[in-house]
């Protein structure tokens, strides 16, 4: 008769084996479920990282625009999920409390921000302690 501790975690290991693989499987299911749902208008993003929108579905055949006018076609397997659509951000003048489209603010204006903090840089040796000064007769040592 085989001793009961062995039959025990081999119960154990079965069912461990058994919780692991119905996660997996329900994950496949439901990644399964979301590509046969796909619709076009959807906002997708594939395995390798393209962003794009559902044009046509033909099949296991999925149209994706990525730009205006630039169409590829997918596997619907390659699909990976679905993103929510890009948000447009807008940014606060703070000069005139109007919003302001991102295409409107130019690099001159996000370069004028970044120097409102100016750090001071010494453009002289003088501020430098004696030790690190070089004297003018000595010569360069590089």
């Amino acid at each position: 008769m085989p001793d009961l501790s062995f039959l025990l975690f081999v119960a154990v290991a079965f069912g461990l084996l058994w919780l692991m693989t119905s996660r997996s499987r329900k994950q496949q299911r439901t990644a399964q479920e979301f590509r046969n749902n796909l619709a076009p208008g959807d906002e997708i993003m594939t395995g390798s990282g393209l962003f794009g929108t559902v044009v046509e579905v033909d099949g296991d055949v999925i149209t994706v625009e990525s730009t205006p006018g630039n169409r590829t076609r997918w596997i619907r397997a390659a699909i990976a999920k679905k993103v929510d659509p890009p948000v447009e951000d807008e940014l606060v003048d703070e000069d005139d409390d109007e919003t302001v489209d991102d295409e409107a603010v130019t690099d001159a204006d996000r370069i004028a921000r970044a120097n409102d903090e100016v750090i001071d840089v010494p453009d002289d040796l003088s501020t430098l302690p004696p030790v690190l000064r070089k004297k003018d007769d000595e010569p360069d040592t590089k």
